[in-house]
């Protein structure tokens, strides 16, 4: 049926899935004996397993904190920066929306930068451009000076928000990787919610001195990213890239809780990586592969890039930089009401993230992304009536309040996290970090259009206007994801693939029983000289 084997550009059935097959998202069957020999109860070592997975959850996810801290805080910060340098109104859309733009250079980069340096270092390097950035911001006289902050914060971004995902999806469980991929999304929101917080805080200090004080706390993060280098291990799967093949068993062993499934898993990833197989021909360039993808490839590039876009195009960056002009229209004064109307978006995107951590990976990814994209339309439309029918009523004030944080709500319990477990997930091992890159960049570029364009658009249309639009796009949404999105929920990394190796499988989310007799049968052959290559 065409799914076994390497295709013509390498996106065939990278890896044996034989055990996969027969323990579909079961990764606690099966207590090892060999632990108990050991000495170590079983549980003790499961239960030890997970937190270690779950710490380097949290400190892969802390880059992801910067990002949402310049969101959430440029939202207030822009107010003061505007009276103190006099900047105009195209400058403030600039100055906003740039950040994305420009870290669609830094995804870009940090696609390559992890294949040479590593998953691990290049989220180093991510925190310590950005926190240069966040020191010019800070100390900046001029919009120019701003500028060339915001540039450097803009790759530092870049670079962080396409390899968090990588990382933990490369190092997670299958059975728990959905929540743990989703932390960086979590982090985002926190980072938010500090920034609009902070916007209150200081908000009452000079015009002069506010803003600089509201940047500067952005700088505070990078500090925990640097004691994290010291926790968290490389991804075995780029261990294994680099022949390190028992470095990652290392890696496995602190990140599985049996060991007979680490030599499993470890097999698997030796035959995505290309080694140990007698015969290998010359692979093309990943980026000649990408721009020239084969079927397969063409089907995880349209969901990967898709549900990306998709993303940000339905204007939640409008929704959290905008918001005090938002709640302005609907008729709240005064800037301390409007940042404190904001610090309620924040608590509610942050608190309804954890719903999705919960339910990801118990009620599945598509599910959650029908009730986010349904719910995010409705919400965006009655933000569209509540400036315009309602404008000016207080009943209009409170349900713009309330489908701004409906909106935000909906958006984190699908669509937010779950726009980067599926890019991280759905790749070949060989070119995922640098095809999640590729949708990075379509997600950094769609945010940044619709930053830098929300304030032109409501000029020109209303805001309610410009929230029609998004409502509109938003029910698109829908219809992609019912058509391109397949479930992926309790399937590992290397069986993930074969889903798209057939329109069918890609469709529906299910491998045929045929396809997995021939999987079965091909690891059968494999396994000899996979052995050979482990031990």
């Amino acid at each position: 049926m065409g799914l076994v084997g390497m295709d013509e550009n390498g996106v065939g059935d990278s890896l044996g899935r034989m055990n996969k097959y027969r323990r579909m998202g079961s990764s606690d069957e099966g207590v090892d004996d060999e632990a108990a020999a050991g000495g170590e109860h079983p549980l003790e070592r499961r239960n030890r397993t997970r937190k270690y997975v779950f710490a380097c959850a949290v400190f892969a996810s802390l880059n992801s904190v910067l990002l949402g801290y310049d969101v959430g805080v440029m939202s207030g910060a822009i107010i003061f920066i505007q009276e103190d340098l006099k900047i105009t109104e195209v400058q403030m859309e600039t100055l906003i929306g740039c950040l994305s733009i420009l870290s669609l250079f830094g995804s870009l980069a940090g696609g390559r930068t992890s294949d040479v340096i590593g998953r691990k270092w290049t989220m180093a390097l991510a925190a310590l451009v950005f926190q240069t950035g966040a020191v010019v911001m800070t100390f900046a006289h001029s919009f120019e000076v701003l500028m060339i902050g915001r540039f450097l914060a803009g790759i530092g971004i870049g670079f962080g928000v396409m390899i968090a995902p990588v990382y933990i999806a490369e190092i997670s469980p299958t059975v728990n990787r959905g929540s743990l991929t989703s932390f960086p999304e979590i982090f985002i929101n926190l980072g938010i919610l500090l920034g609009y917080v902070s916007n209150y805080a200081f908000s009452g200090l000079s015009i002069h001195i506010s803003w600089r004080v509201m940047l500067a706390v952005g700088i505070l993060p990078s500090a925990f990213i640097g004691f994290a280098l010291f926790v968290i291990p490389e991804s075995p799967r780029w261990l294994v890239l680099q022949n390190r093949v028992d470095d990652a068993r290392a890696v496995l062993l602190k990140t599985n809780d049996n060991e007979k499934e680490v030599e499993e898993r470890l097999a698997e990833i030796l035959v995505a990586a290309g080694i140990g197989q007698a015969e290998k021909t010359e692979e093309k360039a990943v980026w000649r592969e990408l721009l020239s993808p084969s079927p397969a490839l063409r089907r995880m590039l349209i969901t990967g890039c898709g549900i990306q876009c998709f993303q940000q195009i339905t204007g939640i960056d409008a929704t959290v930089y905008y918001s005090p002009e938002i709640f302005k229209a609907a008729g709240i004064h005064g800037n301390r009401n409007l940042l404190a109307a904001t610090v309620a978006v924040g608590v509610t995107k942050t608190a309804v993230i954890l719903v999705a951590i919960i339910l990801i990976d118990k009620v599945g990814r598509k599910p959650l992304l029908y009730v986010s994209t349904i719910g995010m339309t409705a919400c965006l439309f009655c933000v569209g009536i509540a400036l315009s029918l309602l404008k000016g009523a207080h009943v209009g004030a409170a349900l713009a309040i309330l489908s701004v944080c409906g909106n935000v709500a909906f958006f984190s319990v699908g669509i937010g996290p779950i726009c980067w477990v599926l890019t991280s997930e759905i790749y070949p091992l060989r070119m995922r970090a640098q095809a999640a890159a590729l949708g990075a960049v379509g997600n950094r570029v769609c945010s940044g259009l619709v930053a830098m364009s929300f304030l032109s658009m409501s000029r020109w249309i209303t805001v309610a206007g410009t929230f029609f639009v998004f409502s509109a796009i938003s029910a698109l949404s829908i219809a992609f994801v019912h058509t391109f999105v397949p479930e992926t929920k309790g399937k590992s990394l290397e069986q993930i693939e074969s889903l798209f190796q057939s329109p069918i499988g890609w469709k529906n989310g299910q491998v045929e029983l045929e396809d997995a007799e021939h999987l079965v049968e091909k690891q059968q052959n494999q396994v000899p000289v996979i052995h050979a290559v482990i031990h």
